[in-house]
């Protein structure tokens, strides 16, 4: 116990060191649009908060992040699991992963752009930039299983659903666990970016961009502040949920 709160304590000292930084070079600026203080990103960010109309943005924008993810997640874990099973399967999948994980986000944006609308553009990009994470970590999660529980498991003919629940979903909770740590900061990352670009109405990336404009900097890091804390804390929501999943699948 006395480790833990010390362990929090330097967490957030480290954090209070990095805004006193931040505060000193406002100062030195002196000038909010250029850097604005802590302090005056707190007032915007309060500001926004009291906004009813900011919470529309960020329903609007995570809701399209949200699906992005679980349609990621469901196809890089069955093509992970193919592609375990099926040498075929994991070379034609090679190229296509590594193609994608290549390619800037913008260009990825402006070329999906040309298929698909504003309003739904972020759902394809964050798809598209957290498929390669997903599915590189759980294929290197199967790869790395133990190859005598596997042998046991034909040995005693236990059917695939069992072995999937007895012993490849056991196993594989560490990259699962790496993979949406991962993945989801790159949800937001990416989803943001296209929508910063593609400016569908009512989304955060259109605050963004706005902020942007007319030079509200302070505006500007508060919205970015809120990202990073949304982002934080879907992080520990999607692992929340994946822990009570799995206690009710492997009782």
């Amino acid at each position: 116990m006395a480790s833990t709160s010390t362990d929090r304590l330097k967490k957030i000292s480290a954090y209070l060191f990095w805004v006193i930084i931040w505060q000193i070079m406002a100062w030195m600026v002196g000038e909010d649009i250029f850097l604005p203080s802590p302090v005056s990103v707190l007032g915007r960010l309060i500001v926004i908060l009291l906004d009813p109309g900011s919470y529309l943005s960020m329903a609007f924008t995570l809701s399209r992040i949200a699906l992005g993810f679980l349609i990621a997640f469901l196809f890089g874990a069955l093509l992970a699991f193919l592609s375990r099973f099926s040498p075929a399967i994991r070379i034609i999948s090679d190229p296509v992963v590594k193609t994608i994980r290549s390619i800037p986000v913008a260009s990825i944006v402006i070329l999906v752009l040309l298929w698909v609308s504003p309003k739904n553009l972020s759902v394809a990009i964050s798809m598209m930039i957290v498929f390669p994470a997903i599915y590189s970590s759980l294929l290197s999660g199967l790869d790395s299983l133990d190859r005598d529980l596997e042998e046991s498991a034909r040995l005693y003919r236990l059917s695939m659903p069992r072995r999937i629940r007895y012993i490849y979903l056991p196993q594989l909770i560490p990259s699962i666990d790496g993979a949406v740590s991962v993945s989801v900061g790159l949800a937001f990352k990416s989803a943001i970016a296209s929508e910063v670009i593609s400016l569908p109405r009512g989304a955060v990336g259109e605050r963004i961009y706005e902020a942007k404009v007319y030079f509200a900097t302070s505006d500007l890091f508060a919205w970015t502040l809120l990202i990073i804390l949304l982002s934080i804390l879907s992080e520990h929501l999607v692992l929340y949920l994946k822990r009570a999943i799995f206690r009710r699948i492997l009782i």
